[in-house]
C-alpha cells in the first residue's frame, strides 16, 4: 500500500487543498487512460475525473485502507463514476481524433508498473473463479455492461447474475489481499 496516498487522503480530509493536487497530479493520466477505455470519449473523460475527485475532496472518510489499496479504491470509483454519466448522457460515440490522442499521452513508470501488478493480481484472482463467474465479471467490469443486460445476453436471472458478481468478487478479494500480503506479484 502507497503510505504517502494514505497520507494524501488524510489531509484532504482535512481540507488540504494542495494534497489534493498533488493527488490530482500523481493519478489524473492513469486515470485518463482507464476511464477513456471505457467511454472512448474525451470530453466524458474529462468530466468523469473532475466527480471522482470532487467526491474525494467533499466525501468524508470514504476510502478505508483496510480494504484495499488507494489506488484500486480511486479505479474503482472511477469506473462507476463514468457507468453512471455515461448512463446519464446515453452516448458511446467517439471520433478517430480522440482514440488517436489517447494512444499519445503516455503514462509515467511509476503508474505503468503500479497498474501492472493490479492487472497482474486481478488477472491471477480471475483464474481462480468458474468459468461462469469469469464471464460475469468480464461483462461486468471490462464490457461495462449492467447486470440486467448481462442477465439477458447469457440468458440467465438477474438474480443468478447478482449472485455470481457477488461470489466472484469475494473469491477474488481473498486472493488479492492473499498477493498483497505475501508481495508476489508473479507467482
Amino acid at each position: 500500500m502507497n503510505e504517502q496516498d494514505v497520507k494524501l487522503y488524510e489531509n484532504i480530509q482535512h481540507g488540504d487543498q494542495t494534497a489534493l493536487e498533488s493527488l490530482y497530479d500523481k493519478y489524473e493520466k492513469l486515470l485518463f487512460s482507464f476511464i477513456f477505455k471505457i467511454t472512448n470519449n474525451r470530453e466524458i473523460t474529462e468530466e468523469v475525473i473532475q466527480e471522482v475527485f470532487l467526491k474525494v475532496w467533499t466525501k468524508k472518510g470514504m476510502y478505508d485502507s483496510s480494504k484495499g489499496k488507494f489506488s484500486s479504491w480511486l479505479l474503482t470509483i472511477s469506473r462507476y463514476a463514468a457507468i453512471d454519466i455515461m448512463r446519464k448522457k446515453k452516448t458511446s460515440h467517439y471520433s478517430i481524433e480522440e482514440r488517436d490522442a489517447l494512444q499519445n499521452e503516455a503514462p509515467s513508470l511509476e503508474e505503468e508498473l503500479e497498474w501492472k501488478e493490479e492487472s497482474q493480481n486481478i488477472k491471477k484472482a480471475m483464474q481462480q473463479l468458474n468459468e461462469d463467474q469469469q464471464k460475469v465479471i468480464t461483462l461486468f467490469y471490462f464490457k461495462a455492461l449492467s447486470q440486467q443486460k448481462i442477465a439477458e445476453q447469457l440468458n440467465i436471472p438477474l438474480g443468478t447474475v447478482k449472485g455470481r458478481v457477488r461470489l466472484a468478487l469475494q473469491h477474488m478479494k481473498k486472493h488479492i489481499i492473499a498477493l498483497d500480503q505475501r508481495g508476489d506479484i508473479n507467482e
